[in-house]
């Protein structure tokens, strides 16, 4: 059995709105997340759009500072609380947690040459001039582009190159833990299947463990070992991947399973899945009740009164509902 290599305990990222006659308001974007990850092992993040995916990610990399809440790195059999590090201790372990951005065009700096992309890391980190020169050679080839891209700059390369080099930014730091916010989402569909290819090998040659941001539910399905299900900050279930597809217990998660499109003309008639229809509560002042019990065709008294907990159905299976 692999070892935790990190452990998520109740991580929250509230935003405080100001608002000129109510005062202040937190916008709750992840609210109390809770999560273990193996080494090696790719957990697939999945939810619709401003669920708050993205703000986790950002938040374990400490783009955003969290609000509460706990992340153990485990290090030579010790594990370390990365958010009650100052950012000066913090500074030694970023090497190890790295994150691929969603738009590969807006996260390279477009004033710097592919070399000084890949390198800023690096340099960053004291490594020595011709070492990062020759780091950089190396790892441009590793995610197969040309050594002499070195030299040139980011609108000279397409979208699936762009993405390589920004994969090749994060890997160049010998990371054990990378964080991959829809990687590849913004770009064409035959160019997503070599980035999510290119993926798979390099996390059996480098031997990475992966946390995978995404809403296409095939990507996720086809790269991950155990896929957790987010609805407005919160973790409603989580499952191996097989599991997940084969019996969804929470009723939002049959919900986004059902609106996979069938090709299938005659299937997709005869398909009677769940049809999630009614307002999205607000993430702002959400009420301590079940956020999902607006949507819910099988909502009770007590999903109004009670925020369900995350607790296990099965060995590998937990649900936030309380139909379970």
């Amino acid at each position: 059995m692999s070892e935790t290599l990190c452990e998520l305990v109740d991580v929250s990222k509230w935003f405080t709105l100001k608002e000129r006659i109510k005062g202040k308001s937190l916008l709750k974007a992840v609210d109390g997340v809770s999560l273990k990850i193996k080494d090696g092992e790719t957990i697939g993040l999945v939810g619709e759009s401003g669920c708050g995916k993205t703000t986790l990610g950002r938040s374990l990399v400490r783009l955003y500072e969290p609000t509460r809440g706990k992340f153990y790195f485990s290090e030579n059999g010790q594990k370390i609380d990365l958010f009650s590090l100052k950012n000066s201790d913090f500074e030694k372990f970023r090497p190890k947690i790295q994150m691929i951005f969603q738009d590969p065009y807006s996260s390279l700096n477009p004033r710097m040459t592919v070399l000084d992309i890949i390198t800023e890391g690096l340099k960053n980190q004291k490594v020595p001039a011709r070492e990062r020169k020759n780091l950089a050679s190396e790892m441009i080839q590793v995610v197969g582009l040309k050594r002499e891209y070195l030299t040139r700059y980011p609108h000279e390369f397409s979208g699936g190159q762009r993405q390589r080099i920004g994969i090749a930014r994060a890997l160049v730091l010998k990371p054990k833990f990378l964080i991959c916010d829809e990687p590849v989402s913004a770009l064409d569909v035959s160019v997503q299947a070599q980035i999510i290819n290119l993926l798979v090998e390099l996390k059996q040659s480098f031997g990475l463990t992966y946390l995978l941001i995404s809403h296409d539910l095939a990507v996720v399905k086809y790269i991950s070992d155990k896929i957790a299900v987010m609805y407005l900050g919160n973790i409603v279930e989580v499952a191996k991947t097989d599991d997940l597809f084969d019996n969804p217990l929470h009723p939002y998660t049959k919900g986004l399973l059902d609106s996979i499109p069938i090709a299938n003309p005659r299937l997709r008639k005869l398909s009677k899945g769940i049809l999630l229809q009614g307002e999205l509560t607000s993430p702002i002042d959400p009420p301590n009740a079940c956020l999902f019990a607006p949507r819910c065709p099988y909502k009770m008294k007590r999903c109004t009164q009670e925020k369900p907990k995350l607790k296990q159905v099965s060995a590998e299976h937990k649900v936030a509902c309380f139909l379970y």
